[in-house]
Order: C-alpha cells, then sequence, then structure tokens
C-alpha cells in the first residue's frame, strides 16, 4: 500500500504559543540527531482512546472517533511535514474482539505494516482502568509475535484519561504508580521481559487526557493534575524514546512470518547423522 503523500503539518498551529515553541524545540532535537522523520505506531485494545490520542498529537481530526460505532479493522496512517521535519502516524483498530484476540485485524494489522520502520510504539491504555486480566497478557503476546520482543525497547506507554478522580479516596499519584505497576507486569510477561532485561526495556509511561473536561494553564495548554501541559510532555518522552540507543523496528518478511519451527532442528543434524554413521558401523 502507498504511504500517503505528506501534507502540511497546520495543526501544529492550533497549539498555544508555548506549547508550538516546546514542539519546535523538540523536533529541532531530533533534526540534530539527524532524525527528519519520526514514526509512530499507536495499539492497543479498543475503546481506550487511541484515536484520539492521535488527534491530540497531529492537532487536527485525521482519525475518526465514536463512542457509538465500533472500529474499523483497517489502520490509517496520516503523514505531516514542517520545517523539514516529517511525521507519521499509524492509528490501529483495537485487537479485542467478543473477548479474543481479533487475528482478522492482527493480520490486516502486519500487512499495512510492511516494510514500514517504527520508530516509537506508543501501547494505549487507560489510567481508570481498575482490573486487568489475560485478554491484556494476550494483546502484548499478539504485539510481541507480530513485531518482536524487541518493539518493547522502542515503547512509550500511554494512559489515557487522566483526569480522573481516583476511587475511595486513594491519592492520585499513589493511584498511578499502582496503577503503571500493573500494567508493566502484564507487558514485561506478556513480551516475555525477564527481571534480568527490565534495564533493556525501560518501558516509560506518559499521561493523555483528551476530552473537552481537560484543564488549561494560563497559557491554554491541555494540563494534568500536576499542571504538566500533557502534549509537549508527551512528545518529549518521545524523543526521549527515539534517543534511547535501541534500533527502529524493520518490518520485514521475516518479521512478520516469526522464526520457522523447521529451523529449530537444523542445527543438530550433523549430530544425529553422526550418531547414525557410529551406529552403522
Amino acid at each position: 500500500m502507498a504511504a500517503p503523500i505528506p501534507r502540511e503539518w497546520v495543526g501544529l498551529q492550533q497549539f498555544p504559543a508555548a506549547t508550538q515553541t516546546k514542539l519546535h524545540e523538540l523536533l529541532g532535537k531530533l533534526k540534530e540527531e539527524n532524525v527528519s522523520t519520526l514514526t509512530i505506531l499507536v495499539m492497543g485494545k479498543g475503546g481506550v482512546g487511541k484515536s484520539s490520542t492521535v488527534n491530540s498529537i497531529v492537532g487536527e481530526r485525521v482519525a475518526n472517533v465514536s463512542a457509538f460505532q465500533s472500529e474499523g479493522l483497517r489502520p490509517m496512517m496520516c503523514s505531516r511535514t514542517r520545517a523539514g521535519f516529517t511525521l507519521n502516524i499509524i492509528d490501529t483498530p483495537g485487537l479485542i474482539e467478543g473477548g479474543y484476540i481479533n487475528e482478522q485485524a492482527v493480520e490486516i494489522i502486519k500487512r499495512f505494516l510492511l516494510e514500514k520502520t517504527i520508530d516509537v510504539l506508543l501501547y494505549v491504555d487507560r489510567l481508570d482502568t481498575y482490573r486487568m486480566d489475560t485478554l491484556d497478557e494476550q494483546v502484548i503476546r499478539a504485539i510481541t509475535n507480530s513485531l518482536g520482543k524487541a518493539i518493547w525497547r522502542r515503547t512509550l506507554v500511554v494512559l489515557t484519561h487522566a483526569q480522573l478522580s481516583p476511587p475511595d479516596g486513594i491519592d492520585y499519584n499513589d493511584f498511578l504508580a499502582r496503577r503503571s505497576e500493573s500494567l508493566l507486569r502484564y507487558i514485561r510477561s506478556g513480551a516475555g521481559i525477564g527481571k534480568r532485561e527490565y534495564a533493556d526495556f525501560p518501558l516509560p509511561i506518559a499521561l493523555a487526557e483528551n476530552s473537552g473536561r481537560c484543564k488549561t494553564n494560563e497559557n491554554g495548554a491541555k494540563i494534568l493534575p500536576d499542571g504538566t501541559p500533557w502534549i509537549p510532555n508527551l512528545m518529549k518522552e518521545i524523543t526521549i524514546v527515539v534517543s534511547n540507543g535501541s534500533k527502529s523496528i524493520h518490518v520485514d518478511q521475516k518479521l512478520i512470518d516469526g522464526p520457522n519451527p523447521n529451523n529449530r532442528w537444523k542445527k543438530y543434524i550433523p549430530l544425529i547423522l553422526a550418531v547414525q554413521v557410529s551406529f552403522s558401523t
């Protein structure tokens, strides 16, 4: 599938002046590191705010969002340019359908990503989700099987619905810490990340609030409960992932196909032949 022709990033001009300044600063740092194109892949379950987060980052309504309409199966890539920098952001359908992994959606996403290079994966979930189950782990495993374990080195976890009041009077920061640790535990389990590998898979977390109820500061920027303007903070965390020393993920046919189980035993063929020869003599 041909990539869309990049359009001028006019949505950048819709942000408050302070946010525009910070975003231009972050894009400038990437260009100093010879990063002139950034491709962000957004994945997760349905209804967690993936498309809304895409729209918030771009500053335009580029992804369809409807609370009364089920998600389609087809991914969507938006491309925007600004001052010699190109942003590609890929929105994907939720991976759960009827309580199971939607294998059709997984296959469509893999075909869509073929021959693309992913610089950052935004794994999106909701901050106000109080319980997790095996489906969460299955989603992580489906992403890992499709894109390889190394994708989690290039991942920023995004928790939406950040403008919430924690239940039972729990302190906001305590609730965030518990929710984050619970989610990271499932990610590490589903991706097969052992304790000795934690340093290689930092899995940073950023917060987002896409709704109209999000509070703003004196500059008009949307802020988190602690007063942090969340859109420039999210972009800052993305640039940190880009600069963490790991490699971007190029999605080729070999990666999509995964390891060939038939190749697993090839290294033992000489040994088996040698044993057969010794018994025949």
